[in-house]
């Protein structure tokens, strides 16, 4: 596992390697530029975690090259600027397009360790906020006391001591991000990001600049492979990816490089790939849809995460830890299951795995009252969720509004009805429902429907 990149931008030589000197002896890796075009290539060659920028340089300055990078595609990284004859106007400017903070020369070496180490680490909890909100509340150990569930804690736990790549397999919402994140969190990488990426709504043609990023006009677009850097790439539902991308994707992995779209430099892989699917890869591999060589690189460790169905014992368990955590997460009222209604939920089908109990707790705490949830009120929310219409089931959608809110409250609930059923796989729903994969996301956006929260 690589540690913290930093790159250091100076036309002074000597403080260049001061500074080298002194971020190398805190376990730093540290690149350096002596200007503008040099930083620009140093971030064309490797993705830095952080960047120390001078303002004066004979090239270009370095307001004009923060400018440049929150001009593309935001921040690569925290950046700090550096001056040893700045004003508080340029401290201002810098601060507007960006920069974390602002130091002057001569550098006070215990203020530049320490604003080093808050740039890193609020930009840390920058990217597990944005985490959180995309997979809100993801169990940071998995739920159960079941043998089953502990069985798998103990693999995972194993499994993380060894840098080795894992494809888990799993009916959707059985949990198979949560143990990839629970995978991530025992190992020794565990400080360095995790990035998820849904292969099945990346849209045909897009795989390459969306796994390997793009160069164009100066303007460098990260790949999910160089955010990964140091950290786990979480590839869910793998067997979904075209073979193109499947192809480059093997080449980059048996080089240990790849190219970005448009780029001509190598970019070096350090990162653990987990590999997610709900179909059977011998079965694709079988069928010429997915390569056979791919699956043995992806294939080393297998990990099965089985249905909710398998370990019922973990239901009332799984139900208290999901109340619980709306409760603190999104303030709705506190409520418990009665025996009853646990008892019942205990032996339900479970169609929909982990992410259907989840769900049902979320709306019992929305739309009911009273601080008990009887089983006459779970039989109630599972009826009007609209996955089997049977008889006696409430439909999903009140008549008691105009057409055209109707139609669009049915729209949203055969939508999520779909999305839940396919675990947000976009070319499945299409498929399903009839629909040209670029309508179906236009719908989906005019609906409010997120595809990544239904992963």
């Amino acid at each position: 596992m690589s540690a913290s990149h930093i790159l250091v931008v100076d036309d002074e030589p000597d403080i260049r390697t001061l500074v080298k000197e002194i971020l190398e002896d805190e376990d730093y890796t540290v690149a350096m530029a002596e200007d503008g075009a040099s930083a620009r290539k140093a971030l064309r060659d490797r993705r830095p975690d952080l960047v120390l920028l001078d303002i004066w340089m004979p090239d270009v300055d370095g307001i004009s090259l923060l400018k440049e990078w929150s001009d593309g595609e935001g921040m690569p990284c925290p950046v700090i600027m550096m001056s040893g004859h700045g004003t508080v106007e340029t401290a201002v400017e810098a601060t507007r397009l960006g920069a974390y903070d602002f130091l002057e020369k001569p550098l006070s070496l215990a203020k530049l360790l320490l604003t080093v180490e808050r740039a890193l680490e609020v930009d840390k909890l920058q990217q597990e906020n944005i985490g959180l909100r995309r997979h809100t509340q993801h169990v940071v150990e998995p739920t159960g006391r079941s043998a089953v569930i502990q069985r798998l804690r103990e693999q995972v736990k194993r499994i993380a001591q060894h840098d080795t790549w894992v494809l888990i397999t799993g009916e959707p919402g059985s949990g198979r991000e949560t143990f990839a994140r629970y995978l991530h969190s025992q190992s020794v990488r565990r400080d360095r990001p995790f990035i998820d990426v849904g292969v099945s709504s990346i849209s045909r043609g897009n795989s390459a600049r969306e796994l390997f990023g793009s160069e164009q006009g100066g303007q460098i677009h990260y790949g999910a492979l160089e955010q990964a850097r140091g950290g786990t790439l979480f590839l869910d539902e793998v067997a979904d990816m075209d073979i193109e991308a499947q192809s480059q994707l093997l080449g980059a992995l048996d080089g240990g490089a790849f190219l970005r779209v448009g780029g001509s430099e190598p970019v070096q892989i350090d990162v653990r790939i987990i590999a997610a699917t709900q179909k059977n890869l011998q079965d694709e591999v079988q069928a010429g849809t997915f390569r056979e060589d791919l699956f043995y690189h992806l294939n080393v460790v297998p990990l099965h995460i089985p249905p909710l169905r398998e370990h019922r014992e973990d239901v009332p368990e799984l139900l208290a830890y999901y109340v619980d955590s709306y409760v603190a997460h999104e303030k709705l009222p506190y409520r418990r299951f009665d025996v009853r209604a646990q008892n019942f939920l205990r032996n339900h089908s479970w169609h929909g795995n982990v992410r259907e109990l989840k769900n049902l707790v979320q709306r019992l705490l929305i739309l009911g009252a009273g601080d008990e949830i009887t089983q006459d009120e779970v039989e109630a929310a599972l009826g009007s969720v609209g996955l089997a219409l049977e008889s006696g089931a409430r439909f999903p959608v009140s008549f008691d509004q105009p057409l055209r809110q109707a139609r669009e409250a049915f729209e949203k609930a055969y939508l999520e009805y779909q999305l839940e059923k396919h675990a947000g796989n976009v070319s499945q729903i299409a498929q399903a429902s009839g629909m040209e994969r670029t309508h179906l996301y236009r719908k989906l956006k005019t609906l409010g429907i997120d595809v990544k929260d239904k992963r």
